[in-house]
């Protein structure tokens, strides 16, 4: 049998005692490494954070060997899509006043000129919504509101409240919001309340 395959007879009777070779016992081992590493990340690292994880604990593998390897067993990263927190309704069919700022973001003395937005942050208990009102002429958080709901009265009306305790209008105001739950984008005229 040795003849017909064209083997030496030492080296089927090495592949008899270890029918699995080196190479092979060192991929193994390699793949064991990736998949403790992907099981450990919840199946989120590819093979560059994989390769990079497996160099701080100091397996030799190129994130080349590493990704091959990944395919041929069959383990794949898992790619979860962004969450994103949506603060504007687009979709409706409320009239946008228009737009009395016109990109002129300065003013001449305070209470003339405020604008607002809101945003969110991630906590470790969820989102919170903060809507703030600065006042162009000197670049100051007039008012401001932090909530864990988009409602107007726990946001934006509460830093409107704030807003007109801590400064007052002076003659007359533009009020540009730059996004709320209900409209876009929107500008008022007030005068001194």
């Amino acid at each position: 049998m040795c003849k017909v395959l064209n083997v030496s007879s030492s080296g089927y009777y090495y592949w008899r005692k270890n029918p699995v070779g080196a190479r092979q016992q060192s991929q193994n081992q390699l793949v064991n490494h990736i998949r403790r590493v992907h099981t450990k990340s919840k199946s989120r690292y590819g093979s560059p954070r994989i390769a990079d994880e497996l160099r701080e604990q100091g397996v030799k593998a190129s994130r080349n060997r590493i990704a091959r390897l990944m395919r041929k067993v069959g383990i794949r990263s898992i790619m979860y899509k962004k969450y994103r927190v949506q603060t504007t309704e687009s979709n409706h069919d409320y009239p946008i006043a228009k737009n009395l700022l016109n990109r002129e973001f300065t003013a001449d003395k305070p209470g003339q000129k405020w604008v607002s937005d809101i945003t969110y942050i991630a906590t470790g208990q969820g989102w919170l919504y903060l809507t703030a009102i600065l006042d162009l002429a000197d670049r100051k958080v007039v008012g401001w509101a932090l909530s864990d709901s988009l409602k107007a009265v726990d946001t934006s009306v509460a830093a409107w409240r704030m807003a007109l305790t801590n400064r007052a209008i002076d003659g007359r105001l533009i009020f540009h919001c730059a996004g709320s739950p209900v409209r876009p984008r929107y500008s008022i005229r007030l005068y001194g309340i």
